[in-house]
């Protein structure tokens, strides 16, 4: 995939330590490198959101993942990838792989291979991404790029400019050990 000047151009903002917006399935969202504590504590301080609750990893691919799902069962395995690409997120153990700032205070990480291309052109480059509503708490998630200039005003370091996927609701949240739903999309 060869990817646009632009997107190449967010891709090394996050790289160093950036925090972005850009656009997924339904909302706004803004994202940062996961491995990164200060850039994971600036976009929760954005978002006036907890540590504790923890965030999305979102990937360009299933692969992107493979340091987590190594060891899974076969069934696991094949629910994830009957739903990838796409607007499913499963909340899937991490075993201690991941840093507690991702984590939060639970024994999963939710993860999303996105459908989105720029999402998941942004993602070939850059690896996972944190991907979370660009909004701060208790407000609407953004559905546009004015709303969030007006969000967070002049405290992103790129918005990735592109058009929503055209879905009415954020991706439904799953359970992978136990296939329950844990949020209706």
């Amino acid at each position: 995939m060869v990817s646009s000047w632009r997107v190449q151009q967010v891709a090394r903002v996050v790289r160093n330590g950036g925090v972005i917006a850009y656009p997924t399935e339904a909302v706004w969202g803004l994202g940062c490198d996961p491995w990164n504590a200060e850039a994971v504590e600036r976009l929760l301080a954005l978002k006036v959101r907890p540590i504790d609750k923890g965030l999305i990893l979102v990937a360009d691919s299933i692969g992107q993942f493979d340091f987590l799902l190594e060891d899974f069962p076969e069934l696991w395995l094949d629910r994830l990838a009957s739903t990838w690409p796409g607007p499913n997120t499963w909340l899937v153990p991490h075993q201690n792989r991941l840093p507690a700032w991702i984590t939060g205070q639970h024994n999963s990480v939710a993860l999303r291979v996105s459908g989105h291309p720029l999402v998941r052109e942004l993602c070939a480059l850059t690896g996972p991404l944190v991907s979370t509503s660009a909004n701060p708490a208790g407000r609407p998630p953004a559905r546009t790029r004015l709303r969030i200039q007006q969000y967070f005003p002049g405290q992103l370091d790129a918005v990735l400019a592109g058009p929503l996927g055209g879905r009415k609701n954020p991706s439904v949240i799953r359970d992978l050990v136990s296939g329950q739903v844990v949020r209706p999309a």
